[in-house]
């Protein structure tokens, strides 16, 4: 349960950018999807061991609410330009989701296959060696909160960066006879 809390705010990243875009696509009828990229055909072999180590990784953690959430957020997109059919839309959301439940797997799938053709067989399966070790693990274990804190820090900067950005334009502006 702790390394699903650790993933939180990565997954709440994640979900958030995929979902952003759900009421605009919700307001219009959906255009055919571009095809992806050709990916090179990965054996069963690495395809497993990326499927390992996305599963030493808790990837699906990343993905678990994906099915629920989307359905949730078309449900409000739908009530807000159909308000008559809130009872109704209320009512069809939990029937969507439990059709639609397991879905969510396929981006586990896809991401396999995206590991698989990024990283050779024996790649992979010196990656799964690794996260198996006692260093991998502590990096499985701490990466969330380092990249939290990194995060943090860099929002900090940003804030702390752009007083000393918004200083140089005044003291440019102050240059030209212009206060702002």
């Amino acid at each position: 349960m702790k390394i699903v809390l650790k993933f939180l705010p990565a997954a709440t990243l994640a979900a958030g950018l995929a979902l952003a875009a759900v009421p605009a696509v919700a307001q219009q009828p959906a255009p055919k999807a571009p095809a992806a990229p050709a990916q090179p055909k990965a054996s069963p072999a690495a395809i497993a061991a990326a499927k390992e180590i996305l599963q030493i990784k808790n990837a699906n953690a990343m993905y678990a609410g994906a099915v629920p959430g989307l359905v949730e957020k078309t449900k409000v997109a739908l009530t807000q330009q159909n308000l008559n059919y809130q009872k109704d839309l209320n009512e069809v959301a939990p029937i969507v989701a439990q059709q639609l439940a397991g879905r969510q797997n396929e981006i586990g799938e896809g991401m396999a296959q995206i590991y698989a053709s990024e990283f050779t067989e024996q790649e992979l399966k010196d990656l799964v060696t690794f996260y198996k070790s006692p260093l991998g693990k502590k990096l499985i274990e701490a990466e969330p909160r380092a990249i939290g804190l990194s995060m943090a820090f860099m929002n900090s900067w940003a804030q702390n960066f752009s007083e000393t950005v918004m200083g140089a334009f005044r003291a440019e502006m102050r240059k030209r006879g212009k206060e702002i």
